[in-house]
């Protein structure tokens, strides 16, 4: 007997049978479980044809999701998709809520919910993180982060059925081997893991102080995501109304059913692109002078190069949140689904966003806070990086603008969700501008007819010099294990240019983990499926000098401790991400920790 058996943990070879054997019996039968109308919308009319469609063109991403846009929990908004087309699950987000006057932990999911019904043995408080930025009350946000449930560690498989009105399977089922928490295997599904629960305490007296709170949410999250090479495809018959979804962790129970609905003709093709054009034009010699004001436009278009939305404009904020855009653009949506880096949904941030940094040999992160004051100022373009101060020059701007989308969120008298948002924006080089290469990069995400992906694009001009420069990075390569479904092109925002990153990713005074650095500590080091060991800083460091900088966020964004005569000196560890407050970005000292141990550089 193995000791995975013999702890009363399943093995990989049980569970793929238990779910082989549970996905012939459903399409065996020729039957599930009556629908009732709550759950399927109406069923097929009579004559209809039930043959699958043709498959035009490539298979398309498809994510499902259970327990957002505002519905009760376990419930899902229908799912339109074109018809006839070909589709693989390339996204799943299940969320399970429950809401608490008293500090419970998560104790009240185990209680209530479909998720009640798993094995919780084995949880534990993982991370905790306060929000620096006040609620509108004055009270504070604290997250505490939970897991090694069985449920988040074992290995599981998601079923995925189509039925019609009558809850009769219409199609095959599709397997998706979720892996497990603690390793990557070939076998998996999806590239990204993350099963988890959080707790949100809304009411904190101070950033420190949760002891008179009353406002408590839990949650239960399965995110799983970027489908591995190989995924199977299919396509829905004429008669398809639902997708029904059992889980190997509640096995024989129908765990959740996702309402269908198919369109023929949509408006819109699948896919994503943008374009990005330097409507300033340059100089002769094909470059910009220094302190030159340089305006860009973007066009966004789906996959068959139709324009997203007129020339000149891009939809209002209000129009967005009031589900008015039928194009699928996105825009920040974290004011109404709060996220945090890793354990929180960030891929539904889905913020439109673009930034200019240069030179290119001279790209580094950058480690300047910006307040959040800077958004509520009357530019459009928010100046992030200086030479002088930052050793690099970056800019960047969001859509809607920061002044238009945040300022609306804080003062709406103000009226900027209803402003009008231009496609076009306006850089300012500095009159200093070095010579070289500068990128300018747009990134964003479409939502449309169950395809959610993101896409990005780099441009690069060059400033006083027609010689073009190049970043000297100092970690990579990413694909050693960014591969099979996992490809920067696919997975983030679908930028595998790493030099266009760090403007947009400056830390922020209400989000501090913003640089790269931080969260690829982070992320690989929470994560449990990183494939090396984590003391070896050369599997993604090149040069043994791009370690010696030392600071709290550099090292506690991964270590989630350090020795008392460091407590002393530098305070104890307050952020998860970054160990302290502002002072985290600053170097400790430059004669201690030359190297790491283990890191083979």
């Amino acid at each position: 007997m193995s000791s995975q058996v013999a702890l009363g943990v399943p093995a990989q070879a049980s569970v793929l049978l238990r779910s082989v054997g549970l996905a012939a019996l459903l399409w065996g039968a020729g039957f599930a479980r009556p629908a009732v109308a709550s759950e399927v919308t109406a069923a097929q009319k009579p004559g209809e044809d039930a043959r699958e469609l043709g498959r035009p063109g490539k298979p398309v991403p498809l994510a499902l999701e259970v327990g957002y846009e505002g519905l009760p929990p376990g419930k899902a908004q229908p799912l339109r998709v074109k018809a006839g087309q070909s589709y693989y699950i390339n996204q799943i987000d299940l969320r399970e809520v429950v809401k608490s006057t008293r500090d419970e932990g998560v104790d009240g999911l185990r209680r209530t919910g479909r998720f009640a019904q798993l094995p919780w043995h084995g949880l534990k408080q993982a991370d905790e993180e306060p929000i620096l930025l006040a609620n509108a009350d004055g009270t504070f946000t604290r997250r505490r982060f939970y897991r090694q449930a069985q449920w988040m560690e074992q290995l599981s498989i998601i079923t995925v059925l189509p039925v019609d009105g009558w809850g009769r399977p219409t199609g095959r089922p599709i397997l998706l081997n979720i892996g497990r928490g603690d390793r990557r295997l070939p076998t998996d599904a999806f590239f990204i893991r993350r099963l988890r629960a959080v707790q949100t305490t809304a009411d904190c007296k101070s950033v420190s102080d949760c002891s008179t709170a009353r406002n408590f949410t839990e949650e239960a999250l399965v995110e799983v995501r970027n489908a591995r090479t190989g995924a199977m495809s299919f396509t829905l018959t004429r008669n398809t109304r639902a997708l029904r979804l059992f889980w190997t962790m509640r096995p024989g129970a129908d765990f959740y059913t996702i309402p269908i609905e198919q369109e023929d003709k949509p408006a819109y093709a699948y896919g994503a692109s943008v374009d990005i054009k330097a409507l300033t034009p340059p100089r002769p010699n094909g470059t910009y002078a220094a302190g030159s004001n340089i305006t860009f436009q973007l066009t966004l278009r789906d996959g068959a190069g139709k324009r997203l939305h007129p020339q000149g404009s891009l939809p209002t904020y209000k129009e967005y949140t009031s589900g008015r855009v039928e194009s699928g653009i996105q825009y920040y949506r974290a004011f109404f689904e709060p996220t945090t880096t890793y354990y929180l949904r960030k891929h539904r941030e889905r913020m439109l966003m673009t930034q200019i940094i240069g030179p290119a040999h001279k790209i580094q992160p950058i480690r300047s806070i910006v307040d959040l004051d800077a958004f509520f100022g009357a530019d459009d373009v928010q100046t992030v990086g200086t030479i002088e101060r930052d050793g690099v020059f970056a800019q960047f701007q969001t859509f809607p603008p920061a002044n238009d989308l945040f300022g609306g969120a804080f003062f709406p008298e103000k009226g900027g969700w209803d402003a009008a948002v231009s496609d076009t924006w306006t850089y300012t080089l500095p009159a200093n501008a070095e010579p070289g290469t500068y990128l300018v990069t747009v990134k964003g995400r479409r939502v449309y007819l169950g395809e959610d992906i993101p896409f990005s694009k780099t441009i690069n001009i060059q400033v006083e010099s027609a010689r073009p420069t190049q970043p000297d990075l100092t970690t990579g390569p990413c694909n050693s294990c960014h591969s099979d479904g996992g490809e920067l092109v696919k997975v983030l925002h679908a930028n595998d240019n790493r030099a266009g990153c760090n403007a947009c990713h400056a830390p922020l005074g209400f989000e501090l983990e913003g640089p790269i650095a931080v969260r690829t500590h982070f992320i690989h080091s929470r994560s449990g499926r990183y494939d090396s060991p984590l003391q070896q800083c050369d599997k993604c460091h090149l040069t043994a000098e791009s370690l010696e900088r030392t600071s709290k966020a550099a090292c506690l964004s991964c270590h989630k401790s350090y020795p008392d005569s460091h407590v002393q000196q530098f305070g104890p560890i307050e952020s998860m991400y970054v160990g302290g407050g502002r002072e985290s970005f600053q170097q400790c000292t430059d004669s201690c920790h030359k190297t790491h141990p283990g890191s083979n550089l």
